[in-house]
């Protein structure tokens, strides 16, 4: 089973060779075994890599993230197949009903403010009450926009009422960063399991390829919410990337046991499946944590 994040943050030449990952620099040469790489990120624009090699690392649904000059999260790779019966999953998901679309957002959104909820709680932020009257009207398909409301709440009483998460701030830096690598996780087992990411539940925005994706993750945000918050960041550079990288590699608790989070998202993706497949929102298995 996969399970490393590997990081490429300067210049490098990445090759294949006997299932290995060949990192080249200078006269220094790392070998990583592919079968045990969950994710890659190209941190730096001075990195090459060989065709045969992303052609392996696709086959073995490594997750791939590029980022730009400024080191952030750009794009990522996604295979065209992710599983042997993609046409199939394609089809089940180009007809999912909708009243069970509706209910299993609103499970994802219910959870999202939940987690919300208990953090403030946990940093004794008095907003928490207002928080859980959200979740009392919260209704079908959330048609009140309660998490809109909610996260309002919740940024403000993390970071002060005149914070936006529009603005240029080392705060937004480290949010969006860590947003996006969770969301390419997601991403890697949607198309793992042999669905598509541009068909959401909720997003649907024609510009956005990974509205499915940005469904699923929502619940999830609260574990860079929290790495965010107790570090404090002044700056964000390659140690602050570093801690939101390794949130990836923590233990979380998910369906009774231990599992580190690129684990937990996996059997959290595939139990969303199985409640879209079968309509039942008992189906789901939201990852908990203790904050």
């Amino acid at each position: 089973m996969s399970w490393r994040t590997v990081v490429v943050g300067s210049r490098a030449k990445l090759d294949f060779k006997m299932n290995y990952m060949l990192v080249r620099k200078d006269f220094e040469t790392t070998k990583i075994y592919i079968s045990e790489i969950y994710m890659l990120i190209i941190e730096s624009t001075a990195v090459s890599l060989t065709a045969v090699l992303l052609n392996e690392l696709v086959k073995a649904k490594v997750k791939i993230v590029f980022c730009d000059e400024k080191r952030n999260p750009m794009c990522e790779v996604n295979p065209f197949y992710g599983a042997h019966n993609s046409s199939k999953r394609c089809r089940e998901q180009s007809e999912w009903d909708t009243q069970t679309k509706a209910i299993i957002w609103t499970e994802i959104v219910r959870r999202k403010i939940e987690n919300q909820c208990n953090f403030l709680k946990a940093e004794n932020k008095e907003e928490a009450y207002l928080l859980d009257q959200y979740l009392n009207e919260l209704t079908l398909n959330d048609e009140t926009q309660r998490e809109g409301h909610a996260a309002k709440v919740y940024f403000n009483a993390l970071f002060g009422k005149s914070f936006t998460r529009e603005q240029d701030c080392v705060i937004n830096a480290a949010l969006n960063y860590g947003y996006a690598i969770l969301l390419s996780a997601v991403n890697r087992e949607i198309v793992g399991m042999g669905y598509i990411t541009q068909l959401g539940l909720n997003h649907c925005n024609q510009f956005n390829q990974y509205n499915l994706g940005s469904d699923f993750v929502e619940p999830l945000r609260i574990f860079v919410d929290e790495v965010v918050v107790k570090n404090q960041f002044t700056e964000f550079g390659g140690a602050e990337k570093r801690l939101l990288i390794e949130i990836m590699s923590n233990d979380v608790y998910i369906d009774g046991n231990v599992q580190v989070l690129n684990n937990a998202i996996r059997i959290y993706c595939k139990s969303l499946f199985e409640a879209l497949r079968t309509g039942n929102n008992q189906m789901i298995r939201f990852i908990q944590h203790e904050l």
